[in-house]
C-alpha cells in the first residue's frame, strides 16, 4: 500500500477506535454471555433451548469466556440466540501513529547503538547533539519507507 494510503487508512482506524481506546469496556464480573443473559431475564435452559445445546453446554460456554478458553464463533452464535451483536476488536493502547513512532525510535535506537559503539572503538565518537540529530534523521527514514522496515528483528 502505498504511504499516503497508509497514512489516511491508519488515521480513518485510528478514529474508528479511539472511542474504544478512550472509553474501555470491562467485562462484567460474571462474563458479557452471562449478564446480558441475566439482564434479559433468559434462563440458561432457556437459552440453551434457543442454541440448540444442553443446559451444561452453556454453562461451559460461560465459564470458558471468563477464563478466555472460547472461540469467536461461540461467543458469535450465543450473541445470536440472544438477539444480540458480537463485537471483536483489537484496540491500540495510543493511536496508531504513535505506535508507529515509538517502534521507529526504537529501531533507530537500535541502529544507533551499533553505530555508536563501533565509533568509540574507533575513537571517533558521536556527541550527544550528532546522536541527536541522527536519531531524527533514522525515525524520518523509517517512517517515509515501506513500513515493513520498522518491525524487522534485526
Amino acid at each position: 500500500m502505498p504511504p499516503d494510503q497508509a497514512l489516511l487508512a491508519r488515521k480513518n482506524l485510528d478514529k474508528r477506535l479511539a472511542r474504544l481506546r478512550d472509553e474501555p469496556l470491562p467485562m462484567p464480573r460474571t462474563g458479557w454471555v452471562k449478564a446480558i443473559r441475566e439482564a434479559l431475564g433468559l434462563t440458561a435452559q432457556q437459552l440453551a433451548s434457543r442454541m440448540g445445546v444442553v443446559q451444561s453446554r452453556l454453562s461451559t460456554i460461560e465459564k470458558a469466556e471468563i477464563t478466555g478458553a472460547t472461540t469467536i464463533k461461540t461467543l458469535r452464535e450465543t450473541a445470536e440466540a440472544m438477539g444480540c451483536t458480537f463485537v471483536y476488536a483489537i484496540v491500540p493502547t495510543k493511536p496508531l501513529d504513535d505506535l508507529l513512532r515509538d517502534q521507529a525510535m526504537h529501531k533507530a535506537d537500535q541502529e544507533l547503538r551499533r553505530l555508536h559503539h563501533t565509533m568509540r572503538l574507533e575513537n571517533q565518537a558521536l556527541t550527544k547533539e550528532d546522536l541527536i540529530t541522527e536519531r531524527k534523521r533514522l525515525v524520518g527514514e523509517l517512517l517515509s519507507g515501506s513500513l515493513r522496515r520498522v518491525w524487522d528483528e534485526e
